[in-house]
């Protein structure tokens, strides 16, 4: 997409305008990019593409700065004896991450490798690091930071359906009478899809239903917003489905045919009145009543969930009560209908299906089953049991065992576990370890590259061309509009050649990203995830939902029949999943889970009297890593951190609005400005995890969380954390006291 446009004095200048895909949340917005220069100069939407007809949140026109801040990578960097970094070639970089990798496995085996990868990295990226570690390295410890967002979604659906996905598309707000945000404050973290939302409650039919602890900019649409206490979300859960079950607003026939294990659900439901879900949750009992009607007499209900479910230890039954919920009302496989979970990052759907998981394969495969393993090992063209058949190391063990030395080496990409990660003393701990080798591969630095021992340059967005997945499955093109700054490299590019250094090089020898694409697409054959009809090529026209198979695939399985379409016939892509009801199980039919209640890890008591959330602001992300360097989306961010507090507990705390308050678990602190507000629960208090030690002196939130995780998606309680909030002034006067009794 080219054109000619005049200047102010009416001279011609040249312009280039790229479609591509945003590098934020998982809504996948398309984007158009202006080049100027060789320079990404500005960032408008793509009015074409279906995740967003043009609209943009502020995040990606800040995309321009930070692309070009001074402040980036540009060479590798090895830390010397005396702890200083100094600059090394490509050579000797590539030279040393083969050579350390080498001595770990004949040393210590490939358990005592790990790699801690990213939702931001572009599928072909994920592809190339799990080919290298998983295939020929032979280490199952290849986990990604998606493990601390989307894991119990991943296992909520395979529990439910058989297999990982989201069944439903953005459009089915346009069909919804129902719509719940379930621990989502959508207008702040997924801009574009609340955008449609509140465009949908326009309609005088539709209702808005918002469960969170706090009175966020989403609620304020709501028709009933659930101020539930943390924790306590399973109690909602089962009371809506004792009220939809007492009041007959079942779809029967569909729990008769298509499901099974709907008795021993409805069993756990039926102990949870609404009055006692009430009692426990801080709700109204009309309220939890009115928001089951409101979704059972809905002709068709979607919900939507996200952190406020999922970063639990109990995230995985979280996710199966909202799925119960579904079920129980048949609003699975049509329009307007379904659980629908938000995914954090931009490619955090392709991790998923490249298996960039610690238990997955490519194609939506499973390491622990035999047939996966060999036929992802024959498509490598490897030898039976060069997979390994045990899981690796989720993301909170890998970080355990580096800190108890039995992880030797670390190669962590496109991501900073030093600011973002649960209990960062253990981490921090764990990254400093005398006898770990510690690579980080990243556009900029972070708390994490000041950890390293190497620290590998990339090429950052715009700067590499692949393909990324949205929330809906939708597989998007991103598109290489500049040139990387100085020595950056593509993440895939590096992967491959550190596979060449340690004598692999003809499996890794790809000319390009598509051609690393075309491979990954093969293995996908015949799979649930299936895009053997996608190409680079293709996705220049534009996004397509999976599965999207080629002319010769298989597109129904009725019966165990196989049906194929006319070689002649380009697959559309699939915008819903179960549209026939027939589910990803032996028998065809989803499965309803038991979701008894139990408290949070870590309850609050009369030491640590509040419950800590956390969530996001909408222009800042993740770590600030990339946003931090547009001065226009940190305007209005000059005061830092801040901690949301009911009054009654800011008063108890003996804090005010606008002061300097401490915020202390029994693992640590941070510091942050306090916000007196009534839109939050009074045991709970809120605050944003963006800020790090690189953007505040005392503003690393999660040093106050703990790292305990759900028992079957491994992903951790980031919003269940202990604590109790105290004025600064009040523990530097008593620091003051004790260095008196000190020097005296």
């Amino acid at each position: 997409m080219a054109g000619i446009r005049k200047t102010a004095k009416g001279a011609k200048r040249p312009e280039r305008w790229v479609r591509s895909t945003c590098p934020y949340c998982g809504v996948g917005c398309g984007v158009e990019v202006e080049v100027k220069k060789g320079e990404v100069a500005r960032i408008r939407g793509d009015k074409s593409h279906p995740a967003n007809f043009g609209k943009l949140c502020p995040k990606p026109a800040g995309l321009p700065e930070a692309i070009k801040h001074p402040d980036r990578l540009t060479q590798p960097l090895k830390r010397k004896a005396d702890g200083e970094m100094e600059r090394v070639s490509w050579d000797d970089a590539l030279g040393e991450v083969a050579g350390k990798l080498k001595g770990t496995l004949d040393l210590h085996g490939p358990e005592a490798a790990a790699f801690y990868i990213s939702g931001q990295l572009l599928t072909e990226d994920y592809y190339v690091a799990g080919k290298l570690a998983k295939g020929y390295l032979g280490t199952a410890n290849v986990d990604s930071n998606s493990r601390l967002c989307m894991s119990s979604a991943v296992a909520g659906y395979k529990g439910a359906f058989g297999s990982d996905g989201p069944p439903t598309a953005y459009s089915d707000i346009g069909y919804a009478e129902c719509i719940v945000l379930w621990g989502s404050n959508a207008a702040d973290c997924h801009p574009i899809t609340y955008g449609r939302i509140k465009q949908r409650k326009k309609d005088p039919d539709v209702s808005v239903i918002v469960v969170d602890p706090r009175k966020t900019a989403t609620a304020e649409i709501a028709d009933l917003h659930l101020p539930v206490k943390p924790g306590t979300d399973l109690a909602l859960a089962n009371a809506m489905l004792r009220v939809i079950l007492d009041e007959d607003l079942l779809d029967n026939r569909f729990i008769e045919h298509h499901t099974h294990g709907f008795g021993e659900a409805a069993k756990v439901a039926r102990e949870w009145t609404p009055r006692r879900a009430a009692r426990a949750c801080g709700l109204e009992t009309g309220d939890i009543v009115q928001a089951a009607r409101k979704l059972g007499e809905a002709k068709a209900a979607l919900i939507f969930y996200t952190m406020g479910v999922n970063q639990s230890t109990t995230g995985t039954l979280k996710n199966r009560a909202i799925i119960n919920l579904c079920l129980a009302t048949g609003n699975v496989g049509r329009p307007g209908a379904g659980p629908f979970s938000l995914t954090g990052q931009p490619n955090a759907m392709g991790g998923r299906e490249v298996g960039g998981l610690a238990n997955s394969l490519p194609g939506y495969r499973t390491a622990d089953d035999p047939q996966h393993r060999r036929q992802v090992e024959e498509a490598w063209g490897l030898d039976p049991g060069n997979i390994p058949e045990a899981w690796g190391l989720p993301a909170t063990e890998m970080f355990r065992a580096l800190d108890d030395g039995d992880v030797k080496f670390l190669w962590v990409a496109a991501t900073n576990p030093a600011a973002s990660f649960p209990d960062l003393a253990r981490t921090r701990r764990a990254l400093r370890r005398e006898g770990a080798f510690v690579v980080v591969q990243d556009a900029y630095p972070t708390e994490t590259t000041r950890l390293a021992d190497l620290v590998l340059p990339a090429a950052g967005w715009g700067e590499k061309a692949g393909t990324m997945t949205n929330s809906e499955r939708r597989v998007s093109i991103v598109e290489k509009v500049v040139e990387p700054p100085g020595e950056a490299r593509a993440d895939w590019e590096i992967f491959a050649a550190v596979a060449a250094e340690m004598g692999f090089g003809k499996d890794f020898a790809w000319e390009n990203s598509s051609e690393v694409y075309d491979e990954y697409v093969e293995l996908t054959r015949g799979t649930l995830v299936e895009v053997t009809g996608l190409s680079h090529e293709r996705l220049l026209r534009g996004p397509v939902q999976w599965p999207a198979p080629d002319a010769f695939s298989r597109v129904e399985r009725p019966s165990g029949r196989v049906q194929y379409r006319e070689p002649e016939e380009e697959h559309p892509g699939t915008h819903r999943l179960y549209t026939n009801k027939k589910f990803n199980t032996p028998d065809g039919r989803a499965r309803f889970e038991p979701t008894p209640h139990s408290e949070l890890h870590e309850p609050p008591g009369e030491e640590y009297p509040l419950t800590l959330s956390n969530g996001r602001v909408k222009n800042q992300w993740h770590t600030m890593t990339r946003t931090g360097r547009s001065e226009k989306l940190m305007r209005g961010l000059e005061d830092g951190p801040f901690v949301e507090m009911h009054p009654e507990a800011a008063g108890e705390a003996g804090v005010r609005d606008g002061e300097e308050a401490r915020v202390v678990s029994a693992r640590g602190s941070f510091s942050a400005r306090v916000v007196v507000t009534e839109g939050i629960e009074p045991g709970t208090i809120f605050a944003p995890f963006h800020w790090g030690d690189l953007w505040a002196g005392d503003g690393s939130l999660n040093n106050t969380t703990h790292d305990a995780t759900d028992p079957v998606s491994r992903q951790p309680e980031l919003k269940g954390a202990a604590v109790r909030v105290e004025p600064v002034h009040r523990r530097e006067t008593g620091e003051q006291e004790t260095q008196r009794e000190v020097t005296r």
